[in-house]
């Protein structure tokens, strides 16, 4: 019954064990997020304030909406998070300069990403 027990702890540890993510994943995150954003915006841009007077017209920019503020939630997000990992905190007053980069970062990457448009 040990054996068994120590082959299933085994087993389980190997199960277990931390993969390590690929190198290039942040960067083909990145784009992706970029686009989708581009496309939510161009698709914005194309719909004309006429053509939403009726409801049934609502759902391809309501999506669009939706998709696009998601995807640049989580750039800004992804952007500001490589930012502070750069730099770990290592005491209280590290801690609030990290904090105080990150809102900066994250206004800076929102007010690049909407200067765009």
């Amino acid at each position: 019954m040990t054996e068994a027990a120590t082959n299933f702890e085994g087993l389980l540890r190997e199960a277990l064990a931390p993969v390590e993510p690929p190198a290039d994943l942040a960067e083909r995150l990145e784009g992706a997020l970029q686009s989708i954003t581009e496309m939510a915006a161009d698709e914005l841009e194309a719909w004309e304030l006429s053509a939403m007077r009726d409801p049934r017209n609502w759902a391809r920019p309501a999506a669009a909406l939706v998709a696009g503020g998601a995807a640049a939630t989580a750039l800004v997000v992804l952007r500001a998070r490589h930012r502070a990992a750069a730099q770990p905190p290592r005491s209280v007053a590290g801690v609030r300069r990290a904090a105080a980069r990150t809102l900066e970062d994250l206004e800076r990457e929102t007010r690049r990403l909407l200067g765009d448009r």
